[in-house]
């Protein structure tokens, strides 16, 4: 795996949800530098380093209601 994709959500109560595609990785973050430090140690824990992904993507997904 050369790439790991994370989909970021805003947390109800503030802060971010992280969640990884095709792996079982979740972690949360109280603000954009703690989302980076949690992300790589969580990436960090979740694989041994031979097969550790190269390259960290942060989708950031926003959920926007509107009138009809």
């Amino acid at each position: 795996m050369n790439e790991i994709i994370f989909l970021i959500e805003d947390a109800p109560e503030g802060g971010f949800i992280a969640r990884a595609l095709d792996v079982s990785i979740f972690t949360e973050a109280d603000d954009i530098n703690d989302l980076h430090h949690k992300v790589r140690d969580a990436v960090d824990c979740h694989f041994e380093p031979s097969s550790k992904p190269k390259i960290i993507r942060l989708h950031f997904v926003r959920e926007e209601v509107i009138a009809a």
